[in-house]
């Protein structure tokens, strides 16, 4: 029997846990925390890092944070199994190689590091190293998306190797990716697995679940024998890794959760196509009630800030009293910067913004939906200024639903759902919402 390591994964957006239930997720990382992570009984824990969010500067300083006090943790704990995953988006946008770079420095030498951007829930697969999303269009090579522009983490090939050359800026050649196709998964890899050393990057295919499934097997016990991998992948293989079973509630009972018999709130933070048609079709519910927050007038109009929370605030609590769901999103153009520091600065803005919002609430809530991968980790970190929650299951696929403790001082047993921008048909955020509020009203 083959004993299961502590897999522990930094996420650089709180959507990773996508996969899994049960678990606890992290949105600190002081070694005390950590270690609340490394103690816990399931096998399989996560450290939001929110990375994603920030420039390269700060990323790696932040990764190289955790990573150090991670190591103080897994000494005082005194565990010596244990598998790192750098877990990001599954249309390949974020720091890498930055990342993974700063963890095989401060918890390396790894053996090799495995590129796996499968995320079958989001309709993403990797077939002969070229990883594709599947849409009502059929299969389209993911550099041919909107995600391929995006101003940040822009890239031109969905070709693994190629896309690997491009952002090591051709520290690593596109010939020198090992690559682990799904015959070679059906196969076996265990010869494979048990050549590769001195970091090697590896592209990894998956169509299916099961396909991951064969490979998590023959890697955990590559790992009995000594090798030590690093991943670079999506959420897909978590589960495979992990190996939790169904989730306690089943997805179309999560109402149960709720914390109360009052309405809910949505926020939407996302605006990314997809967000925009599942805000729209929600916005078409007799239950709810929309509060547009014009982002152009934080720019343009700083010093009006505050008078526009209150009024966004009032808004609210009208539509709370008035038993409907308040749906709080972004206006939905996006704006213009001369460059990425300004976008990204602009964003945090935005962020706070509706943190100010989130803090001041009704207290009585029932459920909190929040729409957008950033978002979500602001709400849980800064909004609902949570130092760890128990991820109950997902809601739909890809969509994390955790409560907060029974201890907060403003929303105690809290249901929140983290949705993903690109996750879900364009009835998701409507078939989330009233799993939640079927109880109500």
């Amino acid at each position: 029997m083959t004993t299961r390591p502590k897999i522990i994964v930094l996420d650089d957006d709180p959507t990773g846990s996508q996969t899994v239930h049960s678990c606890l997720l992290l949105m600190k990382w002081d070694v005390e925390t950590l270690r609340l992570g490394l103690q816990d009984e399931v096998s399989i824990f996560f450290v939001l890092t929110n990375t994603r969010a920030l420039s390269a500067e700060k990323a790696e300083q932040r990764t190289r944070e955790v990573c150090q006090n991670l190591k103080s943790a897994i000494a005082q704990e005194n565990i010596s199994d244990f598998l790192i995953v750098s877990r990001s988006d599954s249309t390949l946008r974020g720091h890498y190689p930055l990342e993974t770079d700063v963890i095989a420095e401060e918890l390396g030498p790894f053996d090799a590091h495995f590129l796996i951007p499968a995320f079958f829930e989001g309709g993403r697969i990797t077939r002969d190293s070229t990883h594709y999303i599947v849409s009502d269009q059929g299969e389209i090579p993911v550099h041919e998306t909107e995600f391929a522009k995006d101003s940040v983490f822009g890239y031109s090939h969905s070709y693994l190797p190629d896309y690997v050359e491009e952002k090591t800026q051709g520290k690593i050649k596109a010939s020198q990716v090992e690559r682990l196709t799904l015959p070679d998964l059906h196969q076996g890899t265990q010869d494979q697995l048990l050549q590769l050393n001195n970091n090697q990057c590896v592209a990894v295919d998956g169509e299916k679940q099961s396909d991951l499934d064969t490979f998590a097997k023959e890697v955990l016990a590559a790992t009995q024998q000594g090798k030590r991998f690093l991943f670079r992948s999506a959420a897909s293989i978590l589960t495979s890794l992990a190996q939790l079973g169904k989730q306690p509630i089943p997805a179309e009972e999560m109402g149960k959760y709720d914390a109360t018999e009052n309405p809910g709130v949505v926020l939407v933070g996302s605006h990314v196509k997809k967000s925009t048609t599942q805000l729209y079709a929600l916005l078409e519910e007799d239950e709810v009630t929309g509060i547009e927050v014009d982002v152009s007038q934080l720019r343009d109009r700083p010093n009006e800030r505050d008078q526009q929370l209150n009024t966004i605030l009032e808004q609210i609590n009208t539509i709370y009293q008035q038993n409907q769901t308040p749906v709080i999103y972004t206006s939905r153009e996006e704006l213009q910067f001369d460059d990425i520091q300004q976008r990204l600065a602009f964003g945090e803005t935005v962020s706070a913004f509706l943190m100010d919002i989130v803090r001041r609430l009704p207290e009585g809530i029932s459920f909190l939906i929040s729409k957008g991968g950033i978002t979500s980790n602001d709400v849980l970190s800064d909004g609902l200024q949570l130092q760890s929650a128990r991820l109950l299951g997902q809601i739909l696929p890809g969509c994390s639903l955790v409560r907060t403790p029974e201890t907060h001082p403003r929303y105690p047993s809290l249901p929140v759902v983290l949705f993903p921008g690109n996750v879900g048909d364009e009835k998701g955020l409507v078939t989330v919402h009233r799993r939640l509020n079927q109880n109500h009203g």
